[in-house]
């Protein structure tokens, strides 16, 4: 008949999975569920891996002792050793293997988890969820769940750290006279002041409306707007006349 070790127990493997986070998610923070595939404790015989309905018997080898005594002749007379119990690996008592798990306490099994995503996570970064992991072997203790944020990327927003990057297009007469326009951020739209004399690809940065710091209420990464100047391919009658005049004012300077 087929027996297992009594209390031979060993804790569950760590599990590692990859979870995949929108960006304005992983800005703000949120709550997500996710199934992971892991081993459960086996329902049939609550994890302790014995058939249900049997108890610990004395292991007849040892006689409960969890050691064996081997007598060995030499030239030198009798020589004594003491070595671990082989059918019950020095635990001293035997079960009934349970038919479901064969003995692990374990089976196959998912479930659903809930997490918190903390405000300002990012790519690359590991939360750890306590007990979450695999079941133990014989009612060993669960291992943990490491779960690793993959942030999504954003059709409009850069993210470099906890500052946020996104492109502003103006027209070349907005910069050179200078304009308050309306720009898309993480909060919604701001306004964002473009001073006279703007030059192409200036980067404008507007203070506190970035990613949040991990650990801080309050503190927050910057935005930096990369201005695009839009230089028309065709202009009327009438802005090339004005444009042409603004030409001749230059060179008379």
């Amino acid at each position: 008949q087929e027996v297992y070790i009594e209390s031979r127990t060993q804790r569950g493997d760590n599990k590692v999975v990859t979870l995949n986070v929108d960006f304005l998610d992983a800005v703000f923070g949120t709550n997500k569920e996710f199934e992971v595939s892991r081993y459960e404790p086996c329902s049939t015989c609550g994890g302790s891996g014995a058939k249900p309905g049997t108890s610990p018997r004395t292991c007849s080898t040892c006689g409960g002792k969890g050691q064996v005594i081997s007598v060995m002749r030499t030239p030198l007379g009798q020589l004594q050793q003491v070595q671990t119990c082989p059918d019950c690996d020095g635990v001293g008592t035997i079960m009934d293997k349970c038919g479901d798990c064969l003995g692990e306490g374990r089976k196959r099994g998912s479930r659903k988890i809930s997490l918190k995503i903390p405000p300002g996570i990012g790519t690359g970064q590991r939360l750890r969820v306590r007990g979450e992991g695999d079941a133990g072997i014989r009612g060993g203790g669960k291992g943990d769940l490491f779960v690793q944020v993959n942030v999504k990327q954003h059709p409009e927003f850069r993210r470099e750290g906890n500052t946020i990057h996104s492109d502003a297009k103006i027209s070349y007469v907005d910069a050179i006279l200078g304009k308050t326009i309306k720009v898309k951020t993480v909060d919604g739209l701001v306004d964002m002041k473009v001073p006279k004399g703007t030059q192409p690809e200036t980067t404008l940065v507007m203070r506190n409306r970035g990613v949040p710091i991990i650990g801080s209420n309050d503190n927050r990464g910057d935005h930096h707007v990369h201005v695009k100047v839009v230089i028309p391919k065709e202009i009327t009658k009438d802005e090339e006349k004005l444009v042409g005049q603004i030409r001749n004012l230059q060179e008379k300077e």
